[in-house]
């Protein structure tokens, strides 16, 4: 393995920290953000509903625009605006500043998301084996670190600003910093890849109907995922009767889960193959859900989303990654695409787990995310690897030849 790659996985490694700390210092102090600019109840999910909807905006975008330059530069620039317009949310007072600072956030976040799995497919593809659990296991880190910052923000009653600026001026140049290692693909990368003017890579294009069903899977992932982040503390405390205290448990304990399972599911993969290991995650992850829906008290409740966190976070990752091995030619076109189902799956699940709580009840709605869960398995065969054989226990003997990452800034 060359230093070059070697570099290059660190820095992606390091990209995929950064925004997880990112993503969790807006998601976790909506309700301050909310209180800042005077958001009215009615109003809020305007807003919320926003910002994955430019976010997918952005990652069709970023499939045109890196027909023309390298996922590398795109990942270099969109990441710094990210964490500018995460400052601005902070710094705002007026309406229309919240709007303009989630909008750029939306929009730039698209590209970030899109870029950087990108460029994860392909570096997994030049080590021979699954790496691509390991960059998602450095996100769950970087939600963690970001969370735990916005926690001692709330206690310590400091603004927005005051509690993004520091995350900023530390994470920002060192991004920068890291970019310059990064690592394209001269299969798939950009204008190597020889992409010509309809979209189409050497390889041929990429047919949605075969992309369908990985499309699928990742919006079922992300209904899951969304229902946790948005609900979890409400059912603990509204339906399980848990104080407001330990209600906050719920997703630390799932995001803890998912950087295990995701620090430790590149040796899965390795060893048992992709199918098996969605397999498995799928059935864990509506294993956890059925325990969320049936339990007697807040601690069994705890312990079903633990599990599900546990099964539920291998799947995103390897659809990425299979995806890139069913368009070996045209990966970055096909990463663009099945991403802007990331933000479907954010879209559909909370409104409908709320829409289903209240019409029905909140347990029977967690069924719901538990049976799209276990849907996935109809579309296992999905990641079975290609001729490159890699990630399931055939490890190709030889890395990939690699472009070099452009270094300039």
């Amino acid at each position: 393995m060359t230093d070059e790659l070697r570099r290059g996985r660190a820095s992606l490694a390091f990209s995929f920290l950064v925004q997880g700390v990112t993503f969790a210092l807006l998601v976790t102090r909506i309700p301050a953000i909310q209180d800042q600019y005077g958001i009215s109840d009615g109003l809020l999910p305007v807003f919320l509903a926003a910002v994955p909807i430019l976010a997918g905006a952005g990652s069709v975008g970023t499939e045109w625009l890196v027909k023309r330059v390298p996922p590398s530069r795109v990942l270099r620039w969109s990441q710094p605006v990210v964490l500018l317009a995460l400052l601005g949310v902070g710094a705002g007072d007026a309406l229309w500043q919240a709007g303009l600072a989630l909008g750029v956030f939306g929009l730039s976040v698209g590209a970030l998301d899109a870029s950087m799995n990108m460029l994860g497919v392909s570096l997994q593809r030049a080590y021979g084996r699954s790496i691509m659990l390991g960059f998602h296991a450095a996100y769950s880190l970087g939600g963690i670190a970001g969370a735990s910052i916005a926690w001692a923000g709330a206690h310590w009653d400091l603004s927005l600003f005051v509690s993004y600026l520091p995350v900023a001026v530390v994470l920002l140049p060192a991004a920068l910093v890291g970019s310059r290692w990064y690592v394209d693909s001269g299969a798939g990368a950009g204008v190597d890849s020889g992409a010509d003017a309809a979209g189409e890579a050497k390889g041929g294009p990429v047919v949605f109907k075969l992309l369908l069903p990985l499309c699928l899977v990742m919006t079922f992932a992300y209904i899951g995922d969304s229902t946790v982040s948005n609900w979890s503390a409400k059912y603990l405390q509204d339906v399980l009767g848990s104080s407001e205290e330990v209600s906050t448990v719920p997703y630390n304990v799932y995001m803890v889960m998912t950087l295990l399972g995701r620090g430790l599911g590149d040796l899965g993969v390795r060893r048992f193959g992709a199918v098996a290991v969605v397999r498995v995650g799928s059935v864990v992850a509506a294993i956890g859900f059925a325990v969320v829906a049936t339990a007697p008290g807040a601690w069994t409740g705890i312990l079903g989303f633990t599990v599900l966190g546990l099964g539920l976070c291998v799947i995103v990752p390897q659809t990425f990654a299979a995806a890139g091995r069913l368009f070996p030619g045209a990966s970055d076109a096909a990463v663009a695409r099945l991403n802007v189902f990331n933000y479907v799956g954010f879209l559909i699940g909370s409104p409908l787990v709320g829409a289903l709580g209240d019409a029905w009840n909140y347990r029977g709605a967690m069924l719901v995310p538990m049976v799209l869960v276990l849907v996935t398995l109809l579309y296992a065969r999905s990641f079975a690897p290609g001729a490159d054989r890699y990630g399931d226990g055939h490890e190709r003997a030889r890395t990939a030849d690699v472009g070099r990452g452009s270094n300039g800034l």
